[in-house]
């Protein structure tokens, strides 16, 4: 008896969306540790600024140093 239920070849574009979703991962993934690297390089500069801010505020202050 023959089976009734019949199991289709991949078409062309669903290999091709597989393949894109496959290349897409890894890209994806370096997007985001670049994303991160950028967040942690502006908060470093952001402490640099409010250290730098700080040290121009005690030197243009009157009265005793304190830095």
């Amino acid at each position: 008896m023959p089976s009734t239920l019949s199991v289709r070849p991949p078409s062309v574009t669903g290999a091709l969306r597989a393949l894109e979703e496959l290349l897409m991962r890894s890209g994806q993934r370096t997007a985001r540790r670049n994303a991160w690297t950028a967040v942690l390089e502006d908060r470093r500069r952001a402490r640099d600024r409010r250290e730098a801010q700080h040290l121009l505020e005690a030197v243009a202050a009157p009265g005793p140093q304190a830095t």
